[in-house]
């Protein structure tokens, strides 16, 4: 019952937990409990972004992910931390994007469960909403000040290093080594001729958005003068991790990062920018002979792509409101051929949540600019900091892009929830500055 895009893993390509991922759990687990409590972050990503979401330890007939067990003692381990009394508190407090977040994904839950009205479908929300709560605000916590977001930075380049390797090895062999786990397919996929590496995601170009998507963050890395080996190192992985998918999505959300990037002399103007993108989309909706969202079916880099299915995913979507503004839909699948595949974030939202997730759900994005663009004014003249909260931006710009041709549901969410806690750290209280360290539990 449960839609695909909004779970982090399950379906056809689950399976009972290998023995090595057996021993990487119980050694990630020790590593939570034994490391300071600023390097606990490191055992969480490194299991979530290693192991296939769809390895399940079953008990009793109930089916738990691996991400959900390790990010379970994540918690166990917060919660001891504060009965140490070791300070524990959310960088910059419950802010805007917080409440926006917890909002969206209730509303979620609750109109998914009003619109199927059974027992089971409460109980997969509230599996649900154990998995996306606990994983954001786990993050949230661990996630605290600028050496935190330096650590998680080195930690993704390092993951996009193994990711490349392994799928440049499937461009090679037809061979996926993570498949051999269990928990995703061990052969490619292939489309007229071009192989689609996906090494650990469930699908390729989830894969290539979580290297096109870290671009941003690599240059600032790269910038800042620290780690710069690993930045570069880091670069040419997502480079090569976006164009092995052979996906059109991944490409543009690359180019879109680099974009925003090269927009960092105009920082002062975006808002008019802004007027001048939207003016522009209204005079071409007004003198074109197809809805300018018509464009979307234009947007392709390879041959093999599928611009069109995402062009007539959004034109049913908007001309179809009636049918979903009020708790979603589970008819969408009626719409046309295919159109029961969600290759867009804004429309699973809205279908599956309705218009409150939906409007919610773009609050998120919203709030998170707001919160930048401010803290961006208020340390102007300090061209560090600006730049860090530039390059954050610019993730989130292509997170923004990457949305029209995926939506997330494996580890992909992760790195998103990533992004949304490194912005409270930079949106953080004190004139827009950075917290400073915190100190090790």
């Amino acid at each position: 019952m449960e839609p695909e895009h909004l779970r982090f893993g399950g379906g056809p390509t689950e399976t009972v937990l290998h023995p090595l991922v057996v021993i990487a759990v119980l050694v990630a687990i020790s590593l939570i409990f034994l490391l300071p409590r600023k390097h606990v972050i490191v055992p969480l990503l490194l299991t979530a972004f290693l192991i296939p979401v769809g390895q399940m330890l079953v008990v009793g007939g109930i089916h738990l992910m691996v991400l959900r067990i390790v990010f379970l003692f994540g918690w166990v381990r917060l919660v001891w931390s504060k009965l140490s009394s070791q300070r524990v508190t959310l960088s910059g407090g419950f802010n805007s994007i917080d409440s926006a977040f917890s909002l969206c994904y209730v509303f979620y839950a609750l109109a998914f469960t009003l619109l199927w009205m059974e027992k089971q479908a409460l109980i997969n929300r509230l599996g649900f909403l154990w998995d996306v709560f606990g994983v954001y605000f786990l993050l949230r916590f661990l996630i605290e000040d600028n050496q935190d977001v330096h650590r998680v930075i080195n930690l993704f380049a390092i993951i996009a290093a193994i990711m490349a390797l392994c799928m440049l090895n499937e461009q090679l062999t037809h061979l996926n080594i993570f498949g051999l786990l269990g928990g995703v397919r061990r052969v490619p996929e292939v489309r007229d001729g071009r192989i689609r590496s996906q090494a650990v995601f469930q699908h390729s170009i989830l894969a290539g958005t979580f290297g096109a998507t870290l671009l941003p963050l690599l240059a600032w890395l790269w910038k800042s003068g620290k780690c710069k080996m690993t930045a570069i190192i880091g670069m040419i992985s997502t480079t090569v991790v976006t164009v092995a998918t052979g996906s059109s999505t991944t490409v543009l959300t690359f180019i879109s990062g680099i974009g925003a990037l090269c927009l960092w002399p105009l920082r002062k103007r975006m808002r008019i920018i802004r007027f001048g993108i939207v003016i522009t989309l209204v005079g071409l909706h007004l003198v074109m002979k197809a809805p300018v969202w018509a464009l979307i079916g234009r947007a392709e880099v390879w041959a093999s792509s599928s611009g069109y299915h995402r062009y007539a995913l959004v034109d049913h979507f908007i001309r179809g409101f009636g049918d979903w503004w009020l708790l979603g839909s589970r008819n969408y699948d009626t719409w046309g051929w295919d159109m029961w595949d969600l290759t867009n974030q804004y429309v699973a939202m809205g279908l599956g949540g309705g218009l409150v997730t939906f409007i919610y759900f773009l609050a998120i994005i919203s709030r998170s600019f707001r919160r930048l663009g401010t803290v961006r004014r208020l340390v102007e003249g300090d061209r560090k900091q600006e730049w860090f909260v530039w390059s954050l931006a610019a993730a989130l710009f292509a997170h923004v892009v990457a949305f029209f041709g995926i939506n997330y549901f494996d580890q992909m969410q992760v790195a998103w929830f990533a992004l949304l806690a490194m912005i409270s750290v930079a949106a953080a209280p004190r004139k827009g500055a950075i917290a400073q360290p915190a100190g090790s539990a």
